[in-house]
């Protein structure tokens, strides 16, 4: 922890001494925006006509209202940030199902694409077998029959 600090604010006119482990700063701002309550409601005529207690109380009931209208933003965008994550979580594993989805297509379709070449091929040999049946074996090169025939 470390150590009290003090701090010389002015608030209302008054110089006050503060000490706690809060930074100079920030003590300076607080100081800043009681400042700026007082200062708003000193414009007001029925403000300046109250006693002193009264001024307090006004003041105190306004910043509380002002902590507490803080407060609940606070709470607000705290559920909002939960929700968010929420739909994160969700979008984040509807991409992972989809990714997996797509890698399976595409293993299919690899699969698909060899077993077509395979039958591609299959029908090929089965076309040049069933001409050979049909037609007879396929002279290739008449020069060569004939040189078979010259030899006997």
């Amino acid at each position: 922890m470390s150590a009290k600090k003090s701090t010389t604010v002015v608030i209302g006119g008054r110089v006050l001494t503060l000490s706690g482990y809060e930074e100079e700063d920030y003590l300076q701002r607080v100081a800043a925006y009681i400042n700026g309550k007082i200062e708003e409601f000193t414009k007001l005529d029925s403000y300046r006509k109250m006693n002193a207690d009264m001024k307090s109380i006004l003041l105190e009931l306004n910043i509380a209202d002002d902590y507490f209208s803080l407060k609940e933003k606070v709470t607000d965008l705290e559920n909002q940030v939960k929700q968010k994550d929420k739909e994160l979580y969700s979008l984040k594993h509807e991409l992972i199902t989809n990714q997996a989805a797509r890698n399976d297509i595409s293993e299919r379709e690899e699969a698909l694409k060899k077993e077509n070449e395979e039958l591609r091929k299959m029908k090929e040999k089965l076309e040049a077998s069933l001409a050979d049946a049909l037609l007879g074996p396929v002279e290739e090169d008449k020069s060569d029959s004939q040189k078979s025939d010259t030899k006997k």
